[in-house]
């Protein structure tokens, strides 16, 4: 029984570690549930979830990644009030922070579809169009994930996927501090830059009214009703 629901939580700043532990308890439960569905009289649906949240200055290292492309070290990192961590997720290596707007979505597509490069590309198209209702002509630059302003990469984009079941996301700069790029290669990528809405803008945005429009295009791809 396919569940296009989407319930919808926005965790306001939280660190990643404590985003991380929640992200999994979630992901593991609907696994668990799949798995109990496979000899189950009556099976049950499967949730789905949207996350939202902003992150104290952090680096994060996918499972493919190069640590090398961490340019600083513990003591510089302490210094500059940032954390670090080896995590699950496909990608390489980004920067979490203040002013950037992290998207979660935990979700089973045994209850839309079993197309992980679809997904992929569904998440870019939320923020492209995203980026469109604020006149932005955003898109992808091929062979590499997540979405481009020309050869400036706004957001990042890295999932974890297990028996059909999502985790990890986005993270669409909007007003974030760029100097905390300055320390890694993003994404393992050395002739790229980095931007964010409010530098392609030059005037504040409201973080509200972005999470309302990705929201809303989420919704609108994946036809499912976000709650």
């Amino acid at each position: 029984m396919q569940n296009k629901n989407i319930i919808f939580q926005d965790l306001g700043e939280i660190a990643y570690g404590d985003a991380w532990a929640y992200q999994d308890k979630l992901f593991n439960q609907i696994i668990e549930k799949k798995i109990a569905n496979r000899t189950a009289e009556q099976p049950v649906s499967t949730e789905n979830y949207l996350l939202f949240c902003q992150h104290p200055h952090v680096y994060t290292l996918g499972k493919s990644g190069d640590a090398e492309h961490l340019l600083i070290g513990q003591e510089r990192l302490e210094q500059i009030g940032a954390t670090y961590f080896k995590i699950n997720r496909g990608g390489d290596i980004t920067y979490h922070g203040p002013g950037q707007l992290v998207g979660y979505p935990i979700i089973d597509l045994d209850n839309f579809f079993t197309d992980i490069h679809k997904y992929l590309r569904f998440i870019e198209e939320a923020i492209i169009l995203t980026l469109n209702d604020y006149g932005l002509k955003a898109g992808r630059i091929e062979g590499l994930t997540g979405v481009w302003i020309e050869n400036r990469k706004i957001c990042a984009i890295g999932v974890r996927s297990s028996r059909w079941v999502t985790m990890h996301g986005f993270a669409l700069n909007v007003n974030t501090n760029l100097d905390y790029f300055g320390y890694i290669v993003p994404c393992g990528i050395q002739d790229k830059a980095v931007t964010s809405l409010v530098k392609e803008l030059g005037r504040a945005v409201s973080m509200e009214e972005v999470a309302e429009k990705i929201r809303k295009h989420f919704a609108t791809l994946f036809e499912a009703s976000i709650v």
